[in-house]
């Protein structure tokens, strides 16, 4: 599937992973009791950040790359009814796996 959302800069496009519905011992947690995910996929990534030589600085992550983001952090936005965030890559943890 082809995204038409192109990140500039440093920032990178990350499409969160949702927690499973039922837990261990199948409780079913309701959407209000859910807490962020703090877990993504990256979709695509910016132009780069260019450092105060004028080098272009290269990405720590790829697309396709499982990460581990900000609570809190990136904007929020959807795309044909799906969720993404819009981040730098500073927000971005670590690599899973």
């Amino acid at each position: 599937m082809s995204i038409n959302v192109r990140p500039l800069g440093d920032r990178v496009l990350v499409q969160p992973i949702e927690e499973k519905e039922t837990k261990k011992g199948g409780i079913i947690i309701p959407d209000t009791a859910k807490e962020k995910p703090q877990e993504g996929k990256v979709v695509a990534l910016g132009t780069g950040k260019v450092n105060e030589e004028g080098k272009k600085v290269e990405f720590t992550v790829k697309k396709g790359d499982k990460v581990l983001i900000s609570k809190y952090g990136g904007t929020e936005i959807k795309v044909d009814g799906e969720s993404y965030l819009i981040m730098r890559e500073d927000d971005i943890l670590g690599i899973i796996g």
